[in-house]
């Protein structure tokens, strides 16, 4: 039997426009564009939850947020759910990790006093960490910088400050990290990748490799810092104030009056919803040097399988688990409901025959990371658990065609429960579990519905940028109601069922999968 591998590349906050195959007017990535040629693009490709734990739980377990329930970065993941890499061990493969899951344990079955429990970068179950990024963010990587010759000050996280930061910089910086580009976590994810590959030439394998980056902080090492025009960079979509974008809705406000910079530049200091046009745009420079970044190291991974004849063996799948707003709406980061959040990007390279007759397109149907799980388990020839929400994305990269019965929309959920970070549960005055939100939306509407307080709903042909929401005009009312019902449908048919296929009777269990 042929020889079969995986790099499943996971980036961490990459927008799903970012790419230039699909026509970006300002970044390119030149090694995923020629990925890209030789595989299939998913121009409507949607996580369907954040921040990172949510998303990556979806995933890596193949289920929506609603039946895995990790609704938080510090949610734990219930130790019933199945996960890839446990179904990758029945396969037989050993599935090595480069990164992070950040993934919680489920606390009825590990000891409150296990570390993990302090902490935000812990693993999944099943995964053989090669290059952990530790318990904490990157402690094993300053260490290294160490090790390296490298001066790692007391607090390490100044070195992502601006190298001479001035006194009246309190956010997006033109000016390059202190940490050179081969230092970088980018560079040390890449070599802890290639190290790994160089240890499995003679057997099959699957890697997950992670990245830190495009995620905050924003300040790029030279010479990515200013590889791209602010100038050319495009202008956030948003209201004409952050006062007037908080009038949509009082989650939307919360947001637009609380975020701050500081989350998002070391030194940041005020509300980004404040920062103006130039301010964006330079962020959004240093945002797509950190991509390109990612591209230029993916290049080294790349012509490493090439370079020891593993490239035609090797299934390759690059993805995100969420978006980033980058000024739209006033917003930054992972939030909310707007589809820059939740918009990722998804590129699959099936090295077999039967894909030669769709490389290079580009598919415009919808699909979901709950699809991905099934993929590389039906590319692996393993059957996908019945609980999983997705449908693999084979038929799409071999036939050029959708599946039967095809989604028509698209689906993510938000919560925002004071857990972690969020306090908007306490400022709206809503009860916990209240605080969620669902989203249907295909090419035409985006109905957004909350658990505890009015609905959205957008008419996409006339708002695509969902600047107004029609919900309560009578002249929508009706349609508003269909895609009330939509959503219904949804959880409806994705409602647990890892048993619900079973059956007792006089002949003993039965089952249908």
């Amino acid at each position: 039997m042929k020889k079969k591998n995986v790099l499943f590349i996971i980036a961490d906050q990459w927008r799903g426009d970012c790419l230039s195959m699909l026509g970006h007017p300002v970044v390119e990535t030149p090694n995923i564009a020629a990925l890209a040629a030789e595989g299939v693009t998913f121009k409507r490709h949607y996580t369907q939850a954040v921040p990172c734990g949510p998303g990556r739980a979806s995933l890596l377990t193949g289920l929506y947020m609603m039946n895995h329930r990790e609704v938080q970065n510090t949610t734990p993941l219930d130790a019933r759910h199945t996960n890839l890499a446990l179904e990758l061990r029945k396969a037989g493969y050993d599935p090595a990790l480069v990164g992070y899951t950040t993934t919680t344990p489920d606390p009825r079955v590990t000891a409150h006093a296990d570390p993990r429990f302090r902490s935000l970068g812990a693993d999944m179950e099943a995964w053989r960490p090669v290059g952990s990024w530790g318990l904490t963010k990157l402690e094993t990587y300053f260490p290294w910088l160490t090790a390296q010759g490298f001066s790692v000050p007391e607090n390490p996280w100044d070195l992502f400050l601006p190298q001479d930061l001035g006194p009246g910089e309190i956010g997006a910086s033109r000016k390059p990290s202190r940490i050179p580009a081969h230092l970088s976590n980018t560079a040390w994810f890449t070599g802890l990748g290639i190290d790994y590959l160089r240890s499995t030439r003679n057997k099959p394998w699957f890697l997950h490799l992670g990245y830190w980056h495009p995620h905050p902080p924003f300040i790029a090492s030279a010479p990515y810092n200013e590889m791209y025009d602010p100038a050319r960079c495009p202008s956030p979509v948003r209201a004409a104030s952050a006062q007037a974008e908080g009038q949509q809705h009082p989650l939307l406000r919360y947001y637009v009056e609380s975020i701050p910079r500081s989350n998002f530049f070391q030194n940041g200091q005020g509300l980004g919803s404040a920062m103006d046009d130039a301010e964006v745009r330079q962020m959004r420079a240093t945002y797509y040097g950190l991509i390109r970044e990612i591209d230029d190291q993916l290049g080294r991974v790349f012509g490493y399988l090439k370079e020891t004849g593993q490239w035609d063996d090797t299934l390759i799948v690059m993805t995100s688990d969420h978006g980033e707003q980058l000024g739209d709406h006033h917003l930054l980061g992972k939030i909310g409901y707007f589809d820059e959040s939740y918009h990722v990007p998804l590129v699959i390279r099936d090295p077999s025959r039967a894909a030669d007759g769709t490389r290079g397109t580009q598919v415009d149907h919808f699909t979901e990371v709950v699809d991905t799980m099934p993929t590389l388990l039906d590319w692996l020839g393993q059957p996908t658990p019945r609980a999983c929400d997705g449908r693999s994305l084979l038929p799409f990269v071999r036939e050029g065609a959708a599946p039967a019965r095809w989604r028509t929309e698209v689906h993510y959920e938000y919560d925002f429960r004071n857990i972690s970070t969020s306090q908007a549960e306490t400022a709206l005055g809503l009860e916990m579990d209240e605080c969620a939100l669902a989203v249907v939306q295909d090419e035409h509407y985006k109905y957004v519905h909350f658990a505890a307080s009015a609905p959205l709903f957008f008419d996409l042909r006339r708002d695509p940028q969902q600047m107004n929401s029609v919900a309560g005009q009578p002249e929508y009312a009706a349609q508003q109601l269909v895609y009330a019902q939509k959503m219904l449908d949804w959880r409806l048919l994705h409602a647990e069922r890892t048993l619900t296929g079973y059956a007792a009777s006089p002949e003993g269990l039965r089952s249908r999968g």
